[in-house]
């Protein structure tokens, strides 16, 4: 038989049962509708991670007090001795560090002459932007003789542009003077688009400045250390181990912290790339169960198609008899059945991939989840489909190819 033919014959038997086709089919299209929802999101939320670990970069670590024990409690950031301008040359001093800065944090309300915005400001030198891999896209960054005099230049995120001069376009910002508080200020650069954080923190809502202009004039000093710094960043050499780095950065800094051998450490060196990649890692794993879920969906669709093929084959013995009594042979009958099931499962995995378009599409901004529908995932779910048709579809065809054909004449 040619597979023309047993096309033909399939379209035929779908549409003249449309509504047991339909309900035969609704396993299929749950699973391959579970399948490209749980691939698409899970595509997303990859591209996400890599996307967050090439910005930060796998080289960058970072240094924060905390991890100060007493009487067996953690006592927090805000009870440990905070680090200074001196630990970050200390670090930048280091052989395998390609470039440090220290980073004070604080909140400021930022006033243009027609708007206010609450926002972050964070403090940095001129390597902040290097440290970070972030830059300026429209304007400059300000320079390390800037840096070091804590003058009054800043540079905005895109958010930070926006509410301040909403109708004015980003390169019309450089040279404007706003307030941060009440200190004056002048733009001098915006820096390239972040967007969002893991945990839906708008990156780009900041402001990079001065660190020294922003402990003199915004946040104020530290009554125990002078020229205290909230953490200090700073970015290994490639082809330097990123491990012994931190190791190494450690055992100098409990010695700048005179910490005795044996007692805990009163700050915490942080590599947020492999905090990410274990996100990642738990993210992939729950992406494969719920994958695994959707592949028993999937399987128990096919079960289902399975017991309406038997039944077809018992329904249409006759015609099965007809066939072979004018030339049909076993395998003529083989392929149209198969050729059967497996378009009845491709059509329902053609409407399996819609509703599971229209569910990711859904998911991702009812629930602010990344979505990526790629070739791949598209042609992985109408293959599955394809597949769960093929492999049972086999067992009807097959049976309904060694029907005896005097015997399937005489089929009532």
């Amino acid at each position: 038989m040619r597979m023309g033919v047993a096309t033909t014959s399939a379209v035929e038997a779908l549409i003249s049962n449309p509504m047991r086709s339909l309900l035969t089919m609704l396993g299929i299209i749950i699973g391959v509708a579970s399948v490209m929802v749980m691939m698409s999101i899970g595509e997303g939320a990859r591209a996400q991670i890599d996307a967050q670990i090439s910005s930060i970069g796998t080289n960058l670590l970072t240094l924060q007090p905390g991890g100060l024990r007493r009487g067996g409690r953690s006592m927090g950031m805000g009870f440990a001795r905070p680090f200074s301008e001196s630990d970050v040359a200390a670090v930048a001093a280091q052989p395998f560090v390609e470039a440090a800065t220290g980073v004070l944090n604080g909140s400021v309300t930022a006033v243009s002459e027609t708007s206010n915005w609450a926002t972050s400001v964070q403090g940095g030198n001129a390597d902040f932007f290097n440290v970070n891999n972030w830059h300026t896209d429209i304007g400059r960054e300000f320079n390390a003789q800037e840096a070091q005099s804590g003058s009054a230049v800043v540079v905005v995120g895109r958010t930070v542009v926006t509410n301040l001069f909403p109708n004015a376009e980003p390169s019309d910002v450089i040279g404007q003077r706003i307030r941060l508080n009440a200190v004056p200020v002048e733009i001098i650069g915006v820096l390239e688009s972040k967007g969002s954080a893991a945990g839906g923190q708008d990156r780009d809502d900041t402001i990079i400045a001065p660190i020294t202009m922003v402990r003199n004039r915004i946040t104020g000093g530290n009554k125990w250390v002078a020229r205290h710094v909230s953490r200090i960043q700073f970015l290994v050499q490639d082809g330097y181990d990123v491990q012994q780095a931190q190791d190494e950065t450690s055992s100098m800094i409990r010695e700048r912290r005179r910490i005795q051998p044996g007692d805990a450490d009163n700050f915490m060196v942080i590599n947020f790339a492999d905090i990410i990649k274990q996100r990642a890692a738990t993210t992939n794993t729950m992406s494969m169960l719920l994958a695994f879920t959707a592949a028993v969906t999937l399987i128990v669709g096919g079960v289902g198609v399975m017991n309406i093929m038997l039944v077809a084959v018992t329904e249409r013995t006759r015609e099965i008899g007809l066939r072979m009594a004018i030339g049909a042979r076993g395998g003529d009958i083989l392929v149209q059945f198969l050729v059967e099931a497996v378009a009845l499962c491709t059509t329902g995995g053609v409407i399996g991939l819609a509703i599971g378009w229209i569910g990711s599409f859904v998911f991702a901004k009812v629930g602010g989840w990344p979505m990526s529908v790629s070739p791949i995932i598209i042609a992985t779910a109408l293959g599955a489909a394809a597949s769960v048709g093929l492999i049972f579809g086999f067992f009807p065809a097959r049976r309904a190819a060694q029907l005896d054909p005097i015997q399937a004449l005489r089929h009532d």
